[in-house]
């Protein structure tokens, strides 16, 4: 078998024989050295920061067998058709599995010739499994618990099953274990350590920052129409919408689908067949949109999305994070867009009391609500949520094209002394006992039965407020916390004035803040929603080039767009300039082509072929021989030998 020539080899070696990379990203080395050497490790990186190497490479090296637990079964089956492909003997053990071909893959990991094998904790749990992996013949080398934080009851995805994995690492106290994870807080970092039994673990976290994820924020005032501009952002590209309820991934399908684009759904209300065969065609790239709810998306290893967009607000900043991070993972440009209302806050918080800890819940959401409100860099809010620092200058990275805020430049003071004097009043007379929606909703003089009952409609601030609707009301309160004129509960999100607040208003103090109103102006509206990301061309840190801006104004046809898309990216991604952006974006479509006809004859996705990336630098070096083509990015020895020909016979003609 071929992986057994790699027993003991060093991981650089794996890395470009089996995988044809040059060098390692992020903390994959040292991840590896503490795997290798048998140390427990607890490795926290981003989604798309090549998680998958840090336990395929050691499980090539050892002379054992590694076990992965992963939670989903399209995750192992990516997997494992990318191990095939890149010529590794790997199979997967789930009910999916025809027995007899069940029981060859036991047979074969009796025998030895399988180096890794992915179960489900489920499976992990049946006698089967175990009897299989205590068979005399079996070395367990090491035991990989991918998505970790799904044994923390405060990851986003907590699933009990997790908890039954720490009594088999138990039963095989010579194997290493490797937890992996793509977000994880402080307190499930140490969840994940005692829950897993992990004995004196090496605890190594990696950026969160995915720099070739442009990160968009927009009040949602059409919501449709917003969707639609960020589809022509990235015409004929994969993309995800995730939306709060089954409703309104139905709802949207539907008018996704009457416009022309090529949507299915997905959501708990379709049968087990209908949503396997829509994230296969997704997958496989025969749909480029899937609007789904939040049951979808974990564990697919598709790289090439190129927009993720949230109709309204997660339930917290880990969740985001997860699902902005299925967008990019192939280290080329993307784009995560966030629409969001004060309705969506309510939709979130009627469903706290079913929760276990409300007040968890909320301290979550308002993670989420800070971010989404910020009037800084969201990349900074975001990173340092998860406590990391972020600085480009002293990085010697550029800020421009970081997020929308940051491409809008420094916000304009606008005075808004008369409804800051209207608000703290309102929060003085309503006794400050009530969060932010209450008092927006005293000033525009609503009807509510908990308002009269109060007899909030008896006070002097009640109905003065109606010359700011109830959005712009929710973001003046966000300034005013930013600018630490207000304070908020941590329980109960209760607004009360500060120290400066009160001075302010006392002192009848002009006040003039940072904001852009979200249906206040014209122009405000459309500098705010005007997606003009500044750095096109510039190469990320995995050298990843970034996108050009698109082309394309809403008069152009589809085919125009399509066409001009492909050109303008063929330019930027091969660095060839203009002059060459016809004949790059004929070789892209030319191999895209092919790339699809194989993966069709293998029956796996195109990227389990090769990735867009790859493709990009074949088109960018234009290899002459085979030796040239080992040089290019995700094409090992196994793929040379097997797809070389034909690659250099379509670059030559």
């Amino acid at each position: 078998m071929m992986q057994s020539d790699f027993t003991g080899a060093a991981p650089e070696v794996v890395l470009k024989s089996v995988f044809g990379y040059d060098s390692f990203r992020l903390l994959q080395k040292d991840i590896i050295s503490h795997v290798l050497s048998g140390r427990d490790t607890l490795a926290v990186m981003p989604t798309g920061g090549g998680k998958s190497l840090c336990y395929q490479i050691p499980a090539l090296i050892f002379d054992g067998l590694t076990v992965v637990v992963s939670p989903l079964i399209s995750l192992m089956q990516d997997q494992v058709a990318s191990l095939n492909a890149a010529g590794i003997d790997a199979v997967f053990l789930n009910s999916t599995v025809e027995w007899e071909a069940y029981l060859d893959s036991m047979n074969a990991i009796r025998r030895g010739s399988i180096k890794i094998v992915y179960v489900s904790p489920e499976g992990l749990a049946t006698a089967r499994i175990r009897d299989l992996l205590h068979d005399e013949r079996v070395t367990v080398r090491c035991i990989t618990i991918d998505e970790a934080h799904c044994v923390s009851e405060w990851g986003h995805d907590f699933r009990p099953d997790y908890l039954e994995i720490a009594s088999i690492r138990k039963q095989f106290p010579k194997a290493v274990c490797l937890a992996l994870t793509a977000t994880a807080t402080r307190q499930v970092r140490e969840d994940i350590v005692r829950n897993l039994g992990l004995e004196n673990p090496a605890v190594l976290i990696s950026s969160f920052n995915r720099e070739n994820i442009y990160l968009n924020v927009l009040p949602r005032q059409n919501g449709l129409g917003q969707i639609v501009d960020c589809i022509r952002r990235h015409w004929g590209e994969s993309g995800i919408i995730y939306c709060f309820s089954r409703k309104q991934v139905d709802s949207i399908t539907e008018q996704l689908e009457k416009l022309g684009y090529s949507v299915l759904n997905y959501h708990a209300g379709l049968s087990d067949e209908e949503r396997a065969d829509h994230q296969t065609k997704f997958i496989r790239d025969e749909v480029q949109i899937m609007v789904a709810t939040l049951a979808f998306g974990m564990g697919i290893d598709k790289p090439n999305v190129r927009f993720v967009i949230h109709h309204e607000i997660p339930k917290s900043l880990e969740q985001y994070y997860q699902e902005i991070g299925r967008a990019g993972r192939d280290g080329l440009a993307s784009e995560a867009l966030l629409l969001y209302s004060a309705g969506d806050m309510h939709k979130i918080r009627y469903f706290f009391d079913e929760a276990a800890d409300r007040k968890k819940s909320e301290k979550l959401l308002q993670g989420m609500i800070d971010y989404a409100t910020s009037r800084f860099c969201r990349r900074k809010t975001l990173l340092g949520y998860f406590g990391e620092k972020y600085n480009p200058k002293e990085e010697n990275r550029p800020a421009a094209s970081c997020c929308d805020l940051c491409d809008m430049g420094e916000i304009p003071l606008t005075d808004v002394t008369v409804p800051v004097q209207k608000l703290l009043s309102c929060i003085i007379r309503t006794n400050s006992r009530f969060g932010a929606g209450y008092v927006i909703d005293v000033l525009l003089g609503a009807r509510q039965k908990r308002i009269l009952e109060n007899h909030h409609d008896e006070l002097s601030t009640y109905g003065i407020g109606r010359e700011l609707d109830r959005e712009q009301w929710f973001e003046l309160v966000n300034v005013l916390l930013d600018q630490g004129y207000l304070t908020k509960t941590e329980d109960y999100g209760v607004l009360q004035i500060t120290v400066k607040g009160l001075a302010a208003l006392r002192a009848r103090d002009a006040f003039a803040l940072p904001l852009v109103f979200a249906s206040s102006s014209e122009e405000n509206l459309s500098a705010r929603e005007a997606f003009v990301p500044k750095s096109h061309g510039l190469a990320g840190a995995n050298g990843g080039l970034m996108f050009p801006k698109p082309a394309g104004k809403k008069s152009r046809s589809k085919k125009q767009l399509s066409a001009d898309y492909t050109r303008q990216m063929a330019d930027a991604l091969t660095q060839n300039g203009a002059g060459q952006g016809a004949e790059n974006a004929a070789l892209i479509d030319a191999l895209k082509k092919w790339r699809r006809t194989q993966a069709a004859e293998l029956n796996v996705p195109p990227y389990i072929v090769f990735g867009d990336k790859t493709l990009y630098e074949l088109v960018a070096l234009k290899p002459r021989t085979r030796e040239d083509l080992l040089m290019v990015s995700g094409i090992g020895e196994s793929k040379a030998d097997r797809f070389g020909d034909e690659i250099l016979r379509i670059l030559l003609e």
